[in-house]
């Protein structure tokens, strides 16, 4: 056995793991539908109006706005309808004084046009003429050419993390694919004798692996691409050898193997090959983790236990490929509920605990670091502080969500 003789607090493990971390470079051409959550490239400018014409905001007649001055419901202005305008069609006639075009939401303005007056203050005759009872004034409920987007104006900058309304303005403009950053690649390689993939049957003292599937899962949560390698046995030569394959990953992430038991040997494996920054984190759960550089490639070891492992890759995992993408750091939705019982922390740790919302009431849903539903029956977590011993049932407390 090989205690880890000193932890570093979380918030020096994260400086120490943000210095290390760098940006994607590579980029690639995605289409729009698939470019969701992704980076942009390059600063993106217009070279076309968007509107590329004025066109009516409302269903009406267009008119000259001077033409319908001093109109009443008593005393309407009659025009000469002398067009229909439906969209996608192009106005032939220009309206002139005393006449107007009708018009639909989003028709191109005929020329000499320069106010549309709604079909509710209008009434046709049977003649064909229009009886208006509202006045307007000029560019009322038109959408001139270029209010949405100008020619020449930059639509998003480079670094900019692309949303449904992004990716919109860039349909707008005409574009059917946009040049991003790639995603992050993601080694992922879970170790142990005792690992055994679902599906295979279980032989004694074996169990299965749970951290492959929590872990791919939310690396492509959050823009990374994850590379999932094979169970890997617990000896030197396999585990160098597993590394060894991860060459084309940018972030290499092992579960189990990092603790202190004679087979835990990704510390001596990183060791050999690069540098350890760090060995050990003052939380619970999550303490044996481990974190170093290999030829400028980060490697984190995490704790093979399934909520140890899940509770560090949000607090640890997730900045890291976040910040890998190019993306916002993610922000998790919380609320202040009273804490349904007395929970004794443990002293020097900061610990994330996990908690299930019952009736308005913050419940206790830790069980033990090995037990996966200590996080999959639980609705969030509430952080404790290292320098607190104890939180008393009732005390209010800040639930994020998971």
């Amino acid at each position: 056995m090989r205690p880890i003789k000193d932890t570093v607090p979380l918030e020096e493990a994260i400086r120490l793991i943000e210095e290390q971390i760098k940006p994607i470079e590579r980029t690639e051409r995605v289409a729009l539908t698939g470019a969701n959550g992704r980076a942009i490239a390059q600063d993106l400018v217009a070279l076309a109006d968007v509107p590329p014409f004025s066109r009516a905001a409302m269903d009406g007649y267009a008119v000259m706005a001077a033409d319908t001055f001093g109109a009443g419901q008593y005393e309407p202005k009659v025009l000469r309808c002398i067009e229909q305008i439906f969209t996608g069609q192009i106005p032939t006639k220009p309206v002139t004084p005393g006449t107007c075009t009708e018009i639909a939401t989003g028709a191109p303005m005929p020329e000499g046009a320069d106010a549309v007056v709604m079909v509710e203050e209008t009434d046709r005759t049977d003649a064909g003429d229009v009886r208006i009872f509202s006045p307007v004034y000029p560019r009322q409920n038109v959408g001139r050419q270029g209010a949405d987007i100008a020619a020449g104006q930059t639509i998003l900058r480079r670094g900019d993390a692309l949303n449904p309304s992004r990716i919109g303005s860039l349909a707008a403009v005409g574009l059917k694919d946009v040049e991003v950053f790639a995603k992050p690649r993601v080694a992922v390689l879970s170790t142990g004798n005792e690992i055994v993939e679902p599906g295979q049957p279980l032989g004694p003292g074996q169990i299965y692996d749970i951290n492959k599937f929590t872990l791919s899962t939310i690396l492509a949560e959050h823009g990374a691409v994850p590379l999932v390698h094979a169970i890997t046995a617990d000896t030197l030569e396999d585990l160098s050898r597993a590394l060894d394959e991860c060459r084309d990953a940018d972030l290499v992430i092992f579960s189990g193997g990092s603790s202190v038991g004679e087979r835990d040997l990704i510390l001596d494996v990183i060791d050999r090959k690069g540098e350890i920054l760090f060995h050990g984190i003052a939380v619970k759960p999550g303490k044996p983790t481990l974190f170093g550089v290999i030829n400028g490639k980060p490697v984190f070891g995490m704790p093979g236990y399934p909520t140890s492992c899940l509770s560090n890759a949000y607090m640890l995992i997730v900045p890291v490929v976040r910040m890998m993408a190019r993306l916002p750091m993610a922000t998790l939705k919380s609320v202040r509920l009273p804490l349904g019982q007395r929970v004794v922390s443990t002293t020097g740790r900061h610990q994330f605990f996990t908690v299930r919302i019952v009736d308005g009431v913050a419940m206790p849903a830790f069980k033990a670091s090995g037990d996966i539903t200590s996080m999959s029956q639980a609705d969030g977590y509430i952080e404790i502080p290292a320098q607190t011993d104890i939180v008393e049932k009732g005390e209010m407390v800040e639930v994020k969500l998971f």
